[in-house]
Order: C-alpha cells, then sequence, then structure tokens
C-alpha cells in the first residue's frame, strides 16, 4: 500500500473510512494486474458501479475523471470497478469477494454509535476496531477480490462539443444534449418540462 497515495485520496475524499480503503485497494490491484500508472489524460479510463466513498480514491490513483471524460459512472449499486488502459487495449474489472470483509462486531458497535445509543467504551471500541478493520482492508491482497481481465469496447475519447442556447431558458447547453422540438432548440431540463 502506497502510504502518500493513501493521504492523496483521504485528503481529497476528506475523511477515512473503509469504503474508501476498498476503493483505494481496488484500484491499486487493478493497476498492478494492468501494469499501468497514473493517467495525466485520457491513457486510462474508469468505469464505476456506484457513487460511493471509494470512487473517490479510485479518481486519486487513477487520474480518471468527469471532467477529462475517462470517469463513467454506471448506477448499478455495486462496489465493482473497472480500469482500462487505451495504449494496451486490456481492462481489468474488480469486486471485493462476498464477505471478505465481513466484520460483525464492527457491524453492532457501527449500529451502535449511528443511532446514538453507544456507550463511550463502546464509542473507542468502535474507533478502534473500525481503524484496525481499514489497515485490514488497506493490506489485503488478491484473495480478497475477483479480479479478472475482461474484455470491452473503450469509450471514445472525450470531445469538445459546440454549446447552443435554450430557446425557452436562454442557458448555454452541449449541442448534443439538446432537442429540437416544434421548431426550437431545447436543453433536456426544459424538453422534459414542454413534454411533461
Amino acid at each position: 500500500m502506497d502510504s502518500k497515495n493513501w493521504q492523496k485520496a483521504v485528503e481529497f475524499h476528506g475523511h477515512v473510512c473503509p469504503g474508501l480503503a476498498v476503493g483505494f485497494r481496488s484500484a491499486e490491484l487493478a493497476m498492478a494486474k494492468l501494469e499501468v500508472s497514473r493517467s495525466a489524460d485520457e491513457e486510462l479510463v474508469a468505469i464505476v458501479e456506484n457513487d460511493a466513498c471509494g470512487t473517490d480514491a479510485l479518481q486519486v490513483l487513477t487520474g480518471c475523471t468527469f471532467g477529462k471524460g475517462n470517469f463513467f459512472f454506471l448506477d448499478h449499486g455495486k462496489q465493482v470497478y473497472t480500469i482500462a488502459s487505451r495504449a494496451k487495449q486490456r481492462a481489468v474489472r474488480i469486486t471485493v469477494k462476498h464477505m471478505a470483509f465481513h466484520n460483525p462486531e464492527l457491524s453492532r458497535l457501527r449500529g451502535a454509535v449511528s443511532s446514538g445509543n453507544a456507550s463511550e467504551t463502546e464509542k473507542s471500541e468502535y474507533e478502534a476496531l473500525q481503524k484496525r478493520h481499514i489497515q485490514n482492508i488497506l493490506e489485503s491482497g488478491e484473495d480478497c477480490f475477483n479480479l479478472a481481465f475482461v474484455d470491452m469496447e473503450l469509450p471514445d475519447r472525450a470531445v469538445i462539443r459546440r454549446s447552443v442556447t435554450c430557446d425557452k431558458c436562454g442557458e448555454p447547453a452541449m449541442e448534443t444534449r439538446t432537442v429540437k422540438l416544434a421548431g426550437k432548440t431545447l436543453c433536456l431540463p426544459c424538453s422534459k418540462k414542454e413534454i411533461g
């Protein structure tokens, strides 16, 4: 585990948590399997299937972001990450093995703390156990993950699109995200209101 990059991920995310650790370790393992390093531009592509904490770690480690057009979100509610290399034309999909990091005592204490019913002793136990749990995730190996090369068609590189003005709200929108309706150019929100 690269502690310098871990600190960068924590700073970017804002706090330390198990989800961030899972995303961090997933990215490390997938990038090692692909034999790639952080993307300066669009050399890598990342596809995440959740919008939880781990995705922040993935952005920090891979260099993939929405702004660069090489970070894609699929709303599947699964802690699954796919990292692809354009140069190698290969992709690795990684997910945590079922119950790999399950800790019943941590779950019990988390419930007590989040409900406000934890004693001071339980709060201290929770903090210590959570810290160990995160460290265990960060030090885990491939045996805790399903990690495999997958075939996938890589998305095109990002393209800067022309903006046009919505005839209803007057706001500029990417031309490819507008609709022609009754001779008017409408942004997507205005077109939905118009259709009703």
